[in-house]
């Protein structure tokens, strides 16, 4: 991998570090903080409220700015809020800090996305942002489940400190090896990026995966206290099960993008319908260690199907201002996130078990599934450009 992509790619491994990691700690977390696990979910949903708000925001209002000096700030910005989050005093400031780091992250992965397409031809752009994007999955697999183990050892909070290094570095080695772009990439009016993200094309997509990715997470969020107190598993087979959660993400990504390439709308309907099946089989047999481990991996594995397709959808549906559009396509994700969070709360506080978030889940895959039907009409009334976005007049 060029330099640039793995610098880039250090910034994708911290901020999926920083999102997925309190999932992995919330029974340490709800017990320090002295707070029930529906509370400590909160900081799951606070996160991904800042991405939400934050990839919309930044990217409209730093359309202007040169793209390596947006990197740099927006992982330095990173770095401070989850420094921040490691000396919360309290539970309402940890919140705090998780909304501010969620702030950097859409637009972080949309200006990285331009940066990495055009540093390569132009027939390498996926590959390019693919290998960006492998830092988030490195995340899944490795930072996640180490962070799980060694909440045992130390505390919380030096798993929160260490994100926030790790935001440090990302930022000190993209102004090493990134270079200045603004040869390489034309700025976009912020009136064309909104413009582009009113249309049913790239609404209907956005829409369905804050939806029906939802399901996912309501189930995901709860996972760690689900396998100790229902599986019963150990804290070591639980950061092993979270690894085989990262590598059926990793397996589902690349045959998403696949499918993304042949059969976007075809695709879409298997995953959803591949969520809530699988979902539903978790539900009523988390108690056999092996049918829960196997549900886990199958889980990561269709869950992550959808999101090749979301970015082919959104890309071909915003191709003449493709920042705001790909910056939006984490927060929708996000949104998804922060309702599965929430609604697998509720289903916790209404005293419904603790494998109730699970079917929540369910229900949010299957709305997916059903918010599929106008978005591939839609699809099918659109025809897609084959030249280059305006925005990139990518490298040889």
């Amino acid at each position: 991998m060029r330099m640039p992509l793995f610098a880039l790619s250090i910034g994708a491994f911290g901020i999926g570090a920083a999102e997925f990691v309190v999932m992995g700690i919330l029974p340490q977390l709800a017990a320090s903080a002295g707070v029930s696990l529906a509370q400590a979910g909160l900081a799951v949903s606070a996160y991904a409220i800042g991405v939400v708000l934050g990839a919309p925001l930044l990217t409209v209002f730093t359309t202007r700015v040169p793209r390596k000096p947006l990197l740099i700030g927006l992982m330095g910005a990173f770095a401070v809020a989850n420094l921040a989050t490691a000396l919360a005093p309290d539970f309402s400031t940890l919140l705090a800090s998780r909304f501010v780091a969620g702030l950097p992250h859409g637009a972080f992965f949309g200006a990285a996305a331009v940066v990495g397409a055009s540093l390569v031809a132009y027939e390498r752009r996926a590959r390019a942002i693919a290998g960006i994007m492998s830092g988030l999955t490195v995340a899944t697999i490795v930072g996640v489940p180490i962070s799980t183990l060694v909440v045992g050892q130390v505390s919380w909070r030096w798993i929160f400190a260490a994100v926030a290094a790790l935001g440090l570095v990302a930022a000190a080695a993209i102004w090493l090896t990134v270079p200045d772009t603004r040869g390489t990439i034309v700025a976009t009016r912020a009136r064309d990026e909104v413009r582009a993200i009113g249309s049913k094309r790239v609404l209907l997509p956005l829409i369905t995966g804050a939806v029906g990715f939802g399901g996912m997470f309501a189930a995901y969020t709860y996972l760690t206290p689900i396998l100790e107190e229902i599986t019963g598993l150990s804290a070591v087979a639980i950061a092993v099960t979270l690894a085989i959660f990262g590598l059926g993400l990793t397996v589902g990504n690349v045959l998403g993008g696949q499918i993304a390439d042949r059969s976007p709308i075809r695709g879409l309907f298997g995953a959803f319908i591949a969520i809530a099946v699988v979902l539903t089989m978790m539900a009523f047999s988390m108690s056999n260690p092996v049918l829960a481990i196997a549900g886990v991996f199958l889980m990561a594995t269709s869950s992550s199907l959808v999101g090749p397709i979301m970015q082919r959808l959104l890309l071909d549906g915003a191709h003449e201002a493709p920042s705001l559009a790909s910056s939006m396509h984490h927060a929708a994700f996000n949104l998804a996130n922060a309702n599965g969070a929430w609604l697998g709360g509720l289903a916790l506080s209404a005293g419904l078990g603790l494998t109730a978030p699970i079917l929540v889940g369910v229900g949010l895959a299957l709305a997916g599934l059903a918010l599929s039907i106008p978005l591939a009409r839609v699809h099918a009334q659109s025809t897609v450009p084959t030249v280059a976005p305006a925005e990139l007049v990518t490298a040889s």
